[in-house]
């Protein structure tokens, strides 16, 4: 009797434990049915949204060539590297180019953007002397500009730094898919997101092991860890990864999920930029689209899928070229190339472009156009809706500001880390920023200091000054100022008592001399007669947005400007007064292709015309005569430039501005912490400014005299009027009117005597 209760008792525990266990087990389910619906919820509803996260691509000016432009061979064969043009006497295709004696055939790239179109083009180029004498297409006939594809130069991607350049489904390669499937999921054509017995093959070695070391993940599933999860190695991690993956693989079609993986899959770092897909990681290791690739190149970035950091062939060259002839192998035992092509493929280096050829980021313009276009647009768009921006950089002359101010620090101090420096270049017609440079280090994404480094600009100043002066009709660059020693009264009752930068006053001057050679005390003494109001006014007609405080120490640059601040002011007086908003962005295009905006020039006079011209010709003085003496010996005799030192008090700043009939250039060199760098205007920015300059193509500065001026010649020194073949003559324009009588003679001489001396040169009045 006992026994039987005790049977019937574990019956009934056994049955309870049954009735738990089911429901233990039915929860587990709903939870399992719950928890993976929830998971395939978020694989599909965030794969549809952020599959398509494309950040801003801002792409250079294109560059033009044309009959007469001055670039030699070598000088064009390191753009079209850059370009990630090859060499090959082939000529198979677009993107590739042979040399020959004096002579280049160029196989180019088409291009569309904004409706503008440039056709793929075969075209024979002849060099003389440095420059293009002939261009002809591939019938012979004369060619009048051909344009190369623009070089992407970087992107707006977000703070979290994902980069990736779109491939259409139409423009990925067969061989990459097959090489993907070949090496990293041999059965992705018929598995359902997991493959079984890779995940049994895999489960083996791990449980032996006793630790996760093999995976077994599919195409699917590393597409799945790319958008949504990490690279943790756990059990839970891959249970989520699975669900993941068979939902998106119930969702959309294998080719939508493969076309996927190749734009978002990781493989590399940049910097801050995180490369993702294969049409950027080909921009970023071979410099070229991913359709261009050569067997050997294709083969290394599907080898990067396995590890980007381990198989890094720019730090761990000898690990990626071993995976890479692996890929190579497995191509050839599926049969998809040849054995002979693999065999050489293996045979070639890793090929990568380098830092000369890289589309590297240029922090410092990127940051210029990204605040442009916020103007426009909202950040999201910038950096998720696949916008496509042309700028207005030149990376011929991009690349000369950045080597220029790099070697130019170094070559200024020995300490070159206590330095930096910014460059600014603009075409003075249409204010297109044609190159920024934010500090010694191009690529540096931390303080832009030709955007953001506000500093005392010194004797920069004084063209403003002597604007205004021209411009009041009372004064032009014939009229005499005394440079002595001043005392200005404050309003808080102290005096201030500027002096020169050589502690010498020089008495009575032209004002053509006295801004050449920038005298503090003329300037002061011309500066408070006109009236600090104006000049400050001037600043702002000039294009300077915020008004100035008006102390009397603003005549000799206490005021303080960025780089970019100063390029704007210097820019309008390049322009003969015109003042034309500086711009970094030509125009933006949606990813579908559609002209969303065009940039237009905006030009507005800001100054006399005649008293600008006037001006400049001081400016030119400044080069010929003055404080850029120095400086101008480095160029060309019969190139005539035009410029301005500047220098902040105890030596903390050094500035040039200068400019040419094409090129308006802003260099200054400093220290972060505004300690003293002992370098002048002359003597730092303005050695960095020529190098630029003598590095481009440039024109002779050669403004035509507006009406109502008029040449008139004086004594650089003195100031007298006199004729144009005595020594020390300088010509200045005057306004055209009786006041400015013609002399003939070395002393001032009007009369018809003088006038019949001058005719046969004699100079015994001298």
């Amino acid at each position: 009797m006992a026994r039987r209760k005790r049977r019937a008792s574990e019956r009934t525990l056994r049955s309870r434990w049954r009735g738990w266990a089911l429901r233990v087990a039915a929860v587990a389910f709903v939870l399992a049915v719950f928890y993976g619906g929830y998971l395939a919820w978020v694989a599909t509803s965030e794969f549809e949204g952020r599959r398509w996260d494309i950040p801003a691509q801002v792409y250079a000016a294109p560059l033009e060539l044309y009959a007469g432009r001055a670039i030699g061979a070598q000088d064009l064969v390191a753009e079209l590297r850059r370009l990630g043009y090859r060499e090959d006497p082939r000529l198979p295709g677009p993107g590739t180019y042979r040399l020959g004696l004096g002579r280049m055939e160029l196989a180019t790239r088409g291009f569309a953007f904004a409706g503008d179109t440039e056709p793929e083009r075969l075209v024979s180029i002849v060099f003389v002397g440095g420059r293009i004498a002939v261009l002809r297409d591939a019938g012979g006939a004369v060619t009048p500009i051909v344009r190369l594809n623009p070089l992407l130069i970087g992107s707006l991607f977000p703070s979290h730094g994902e980069d990736r350049l779109i491939i259409a489904p139409g423009e990925i390669p067969q061989l990459l898919t097959a090489t993907l499937k070949a090496v990293e999921d041999h059965r992705y054509d018929s598995h359902f997101g997991v493959d079984p017995i890779a995940v049994a093959r895999a489960m083996l070695v791990n449980i032996t092991s006793g630790e996760i070391r093999e995976g077994a993940s599919t195409l699917t599933q590393q597409l799945v860890r790319s958008y949504f999860l990490t690279n943790e190695r756990s059990w839970g991690r891959k249970l989520r990864e699975a669900f993941m993956a068979i939902a998106l693989e119930m969702r959309y079609t294998k080719d939508e999920l493969l076309h996927a993986y190749v734009n978002e899959i990781y493989l590399g770092q940049d910097g801050a930029r995180a490369i993702h897909g294969f049409g950027l990681a080909s921009q970023h290791y071979f410099g070229k689209p991913l359709a261009e690739l050569e067997l050997h190149e294709l083969a290394l970035l599907v080898a990067e899928v396995r590890g980007p950091t381990y198989y890094d062939p720019r730090r761990q060259p000898q690990r990626a070229l071993a995976r890479r002839n692996f890929v190579l192998q497995r191509m050839a035992d599926d049969g998809l190339a040849a054995n002979e092509d693999v065999q050489a493929a293996a045979e070639h280096d890793r090929g990568l472009v380098g830092d000369h050829g890289r589309n590297a980021t240029r922090s410092a313009f990127l940051g210029l156009v990204r605040r442009q276009l916020s103007r426009d647009y909202a950040r999201d768009d910038l950096e998720q809706t696949g916008l496509v921006v042309l700028s207005t950089l030149d990376p011929v002359v991009q690349s000369a500001a950045e080597r220029a101010l790099t070697t130019g620090i170094e070559t200024l101090s020995k300490n070159a880390a206590e330095f930096e420096g910014a460059v600014v270049v603009t075409s003075p017609q249409t204010g297109e920023v044609r190159a920024l440079v934010g500090g010694r280090d191009a690529n540096y994404e931390g303080f832009n200091r030709a955007l953001d480094a506000r500093r005392q600009i010194g004797s920069l100043i004084k063209p403003a000054v002597y604007l205004a002066a021209l411009e009041s009709g009372r004064y032009s660059l014939a009229t005499m100022i005394d440079d002595a020693p001043i005392i200005v009264e404050l309003d808080n009752g102290k005096t201030w008592t500027p002096s020169n930068f050589d502690d010498e006053a020089h008495g009575l001057v032209p004002l053509v001399r006295a801004l050449a050679e920038s005298f503090n005390m003329a300037t002061v003494r011309l500066g408070l007669d006109v009236g600090l109001a104006p000049i400050a006014d001037t600043l702002q007609r000039l294009g300077l947005e915020k008004k100035p405080t008006l102390y009397p120490s603003m005549l000799l640059g206490s005021l303080a400007l960025t780089p970019i601040e100063v390029a704007q002011i210097y820019n309008t007086l390049a322009n003969g007064g015109f003042r034309v908003p500086l711009r970094a962005v030509r125009s933006v295009v949606a990813e579908n292709g559609e002209l969303l905006q065009r940039y237009d020039i905006e030009i507005a006079e800001a100054a006399d015309p005649a008293a600008v011209y006037a001006l400049n010709q001081a400016l030119v003085q400044v080069m010929e005569r003055g404080t850029g003496r120095t400086v101008r010996r480095q160029l060309p005799d019969d190139l005539i430039v035009a410029g301005k030192t500047g220098t902040s008090d105890d030596l903390r700043d050094s500035w040039f501005a200068g400019f040419t009939n094409d090129h308006l250039i802003v260099t200054w060199v400093g220290a972060d912490d505004n300690r003293p760098i002992g370098l002048t205007g002359s003597t730092g920015a303005a050695k960095i400014w020529a190098q630029v300059l003598g590095s481009v193509e440039a024109n002779s500065y050669d403004a035509p005299a507006p009406q109502g001026v008029r040449d008139f010649w004086i004594n650089y020194s003195t100031g007298n009027a006199t004729a144009e073949r005595c020594d020390d003559a300088v010509k200045v324009p005057v306004p055209d009117n009786d006041f400015y009588s013609r002399v003939f003679g070395c002393n001032g001489e009007t009369g018809f005597g003088a006038r019949v001396r001058s005719w046969f040169g004699d100079d015994a009045a001298q």
